[in-house]
């Protein structure tokens, strides 16, 4: 019972921080919000620019503008099951996507990914380019993880099979991720097997 209202409680302020910063950045003390009809079967989400992502788990498939990204220089569009997420204004757009079934995701220039509770996957893949980061506490038997320029990462929670590659100029933490099977590769070449989860980290 603790647990739960535990959980709750950090869903709850959470989602206040949320709203609290979009409004921060629209400029009002009212929240700016736009929820997208007719978003379904989101398997993979491309972000370009300066968007800040939260993304989730659920039964349905949802997007949440925290911005009144219509007045400005900003694309929200669902394709094929490709979700592309771009923005280029001064501020972020912020965006939360809840997804039933996410499996790639695809990060581009400043734009920030964080995960809201435990992205939970089969075989998920995320690449991360430029100057792109991502937080991410995932519960999957299969992850990917491709860093290349000076993208950041903050990995955690726990995965079967782990594959990491990333570039020298590139960050990456995984102190807190735990991994029965782990790959860690330099782009440069040199591989790092690692079967114990406890060294799962660099």
């Amino acid at each position: 019972m603790k647990t739960a209202i535990l959980t709750i409680a950090i869903a709850i302020s959470t989602v206040f921080g949320i709203s609290k910063s979009a409004s921060a950045a629209t400029g009002s003390k009212e929240e700016v919000s736009t929820l997208l009809a007719d978003v379904s079967n989101i398997s993979t989400i491309e972000v370009h620019g300066n968007v800040e992502l939260y993304l989730s788990d659920g039964t349905a498939d949802q997007v949440k503008v925290y911005n009144s990204y219509y007045a400005e220089s900003a694309l929200v569009q669902d394709e094929n099951g490709t979700l592309r997420i771009s923005s280029y204004t001064a501020k972020k757009l912020v965006i939360w996507v809840t997804a039933n079934d996410l499996r790639s995701l695809a990060v581009y220039d400043n734009a920030e990914v964080r995960s809201f509770g435990k992205l939970s996957a089969i075989d998920l893949d995320v690449k991360l380019f430029n100057n792109a980061s991502a937080h991410l506490d995932m519960d999957t038997y299969a992850a990917s993880i491709t860093l290349n320029d000076h993208a950041k990462a903050d990995l955690s929670g726990k995965v079967d099979e782990a594959s990491l590659q990333y570039d020298r100029h590139s960050f990456l933490n995984t102190t807190n991720l735990v991994a029965s099977h782990l790959v860690k590769t330099i782009k440069s070449g040199r591989v790092c097997n690692d079967d114990r989860p406890e060294l799962a980290s660099l």
